[in-house]
């Protein structure tokens, strides 16, 4: 993650902690005034408060502060065809995947069909029990 990313996702969660904290304390205040009301009338109402609003809007924001930090963070994204991603591997090679640092990615592996390119190709059995059986007569 670049610095970019690290700070706006740490903003992101400063603000998100506040915002718990925010609701945390209105939730312990409308305990308290809920107690101290119920004390001084007999009958009890189970009046429920919601958030304020200002409360609700920090903590989406702060979720899509967050959000964005971390979209910042991430690599650059592979091609979903198998095909393109091995093509731009044998056009480019490690050229084409440095990261902003100027080193190879992780996970470059190279060509992915050089297994298949260094492979023997077919085997001419004829051949080679011609062979053993011209050995076996001079030996």
């Amino acid at each position: 993650m670049t610095w970019i990313s690290k700070l706006t996702t740490a903003f992101g969660l400063l603000l998100l902690a506040d915002a718990c904290y925010s609701a945390y304390e209105h939730s312990v205040l409308q305990t308290h005034r809920a107690a101290s009301l119920s004390s001084l009338t007999t009958s009890h109402s189970g009046a429920a408060s919601t958030l304020p609003i200002d409360i609700t809007i920090e903590t989406i924001v702060a979720t899509f502060i967050v959000c964005l930090g971390m979209v910042l963070g991430t690599s650059k994204l592979r091609p979903i065809q198998w095909r393109v991603w091995a093509g731009k591997i044998e056009r480019e090679g490690e050229a084409g995947f440095l990261n902003s640092t100027g080193e190879v990615e992780k996970d470059y592996v190279g060509n992915p069909f050089r297994l298949l390119e260094s492979r023997p190709g077919f085997i001419d059995i004829r051949k080679q029990r011609k062979e053993f059986a011209e050995w076996v007569k001079h030996h």
